[in-house]
């Protein structure tokens, strides 16, 4: 049976996992990732947890999920904040000299946006967007079971449009950025300074919401109208079949998502109203995702 590494590798932790081509996990490892302690420390301890995998002959290639942009024609990260060091790093070589395996890296947005086109809520779609709703704001664009990571690999880096001429200088992202005024992050910041400072969740603030609580209402409708500004500016450009949208505030999509479509559908043309938009639905698709790279960008 032919199968795939699949890796997901944080600052924090790392996991390890053979894949069958039908997206199924059959064995998984996990540990740290000692990713603040350089590349050759992060290598060594990955190559132990492969090796603690049976049956890798049987494997085609491994893929890696990484936390930050990546140049898909070099196959290295092109910033590495959470892994110091991986900046144009190489570790395809050193992974082929010990396996013997092709390896391929991407982002760790682009690989679950491509795990749920392949095998998740876009199965069957030529063109998905997927968006990661959670403490950021990120998103992938998979057309044909492949990921569009574009010249440099800052394709999907979505938090960063221009939803409102207000807002924040919050890192490096513009003022009136979608992340800095609709992602759990946010929301948090938002609700602390209009209804309470003590409030540290995103799902306090729904659950305000859901009392009746004018402020939290208000708060939650601001959002779902800068989340879709976001969504018609990707559809004006790769108009896609179904959004998949995935993360920790799409956990309380009842609260949101049929504000989002009612408002996208009046920023859109006519003719690109009502798309899909599908809640994610893999379990694990970081690491799914990563094992499908040498499916879907192996030669």
């Amino acid at each position: 049976m032919k199968t795939t590494i699949g890796i997901d590798l944080g600052g924090t932790n790392v996991r390890v996992a053979m894949v069958d081509l039908d997206g199924n996990i059959l064995q998984e490892v996990k540990g740290p990732s000692f990713g603040q302690e350089g590349p050759d420390k992060v290598m060594a301890n990955l190559i132990s947890l492969i090796h603690q995998l049976k049956n890798i002959d049987e494997c085609i290639g491994i893929g890696i999920g990484v936390p930050g942009p990546v140049d898909s024609i070099t196959n290295t990260m092109t910033m590495s904040t959470n892994l110091p060091g991986f900046t144009g790093y190489q570790i395809e070589p050193i992974l082929m000299k010990e396996f013997g395996l092709p390896s391929y890296l991407d982002n760790d947005a682009n690989v679950a946006g491509l795990a749920e086109a392949r095998f998740g809520a876009g199965k069957g779609k030529q063109v998905v967007y997927y968006i990661t709703h959670s403490t950021g704001i990120g998103g992938a664009l998979v057309i044909d079971g492949k990921v569009v990571s574009g010249r440099q690999g800052y394709a999907g880096e979505i938090g960063n449009i221009i939803v409102s001429d207000h807002g924040e200088k919050i890192n490096d992202l513009n003022i009136g950025a979608v992340e800095n005024l609709a992602s759990g992050t946010a929301l948090i910041r938002i609700a602390q300074t209009k209804i309470d400072p003590k409030i540290n969740s995103a799902f306090t603030l729904f659950d305000l919401a859901q009392k009746g609580n004018p402020i939290a209402i208000e708060i939650i409708d601001q959002m779902a109208y800068d989340f879709a500004r976001m969504c018609s500016a990707i559809a004006h450009v790769v108009d896609p079949h179904v959004f998949v949208i995935g993360g920790g505030v799409s956990k309380s999509h009842q609260f949101y998502f049929d504000k989002v479509v009612n408002h996208y559908n009046q920023l859109v043309h006519v003719g690109m109203r009502n798309p899909e938009f599908k809640l994610a639905q893999l379990d694990e698709p970081g690491i799914i995702g990563a094992a499908s790279l040498p499916i879907s960008r192996g030669k």
